[in-house]
């Protein structure tokens, strides 16, 4: 097992140079243009998750649900954001089809308050006791 991992390691890069070599070879500078583009399109979903992270996980706990979902929906579009500015059509397919996975509901409902208004608002209902 552990030679398998080894082997995928040493022979991920190998067939990533390869590709791109034959895709130089074949297209020229519109593979240099592609690879500069998806560079700036991980960069650009990096940054927007980083602003937008803080705002979701609010919205999340604002609304009772579980903010792991949140935090790893987050972590899945920066890894997305890594992998395509990582130069490589290995790494941009895998890059497109994380971000395809879709992140499934919950399957039980988020908890709502209800609250209750008063039959007259002047009057406030509660519990007291007296001290002397």
């Amino acid at each position: 097992m552990r030679l398998f991992f080894l082997l995928a390691i040493l022979v991920f890069p190998i067939a990533e140079i390869w590709i791109l070599v034959v895709l130089m070879h074949q297209y020229g500078w519109l593979m240099m243009v592609y690879l500069l583009v998806v560079a700036l399109l991980g960069f650009q979903l990096i940054r927007e998750e980083k602003t937008s992270l803080s705002a979701h996980l609010m919205q999340s706990l604002g609304q009772g649900t579980n903010p792991i979902k949140v935090i790893f929906g987050s972590a899945r579009n920066i890894i997305a954001g890594i992998l395509l500015i990582i130069p490589g059509m290995l790494t941009d397919i895998m890059a497109v089809v994380l971000l395809l996975i879709p992140i499934p509901k919950d399957k039980q409902e988020t908890t709502t308050y209800q609250t209750r208004s008063a039959a007259n608002d002047d009057v406030i209902e509660g519990e007291f006791h007296r001290e002397d």
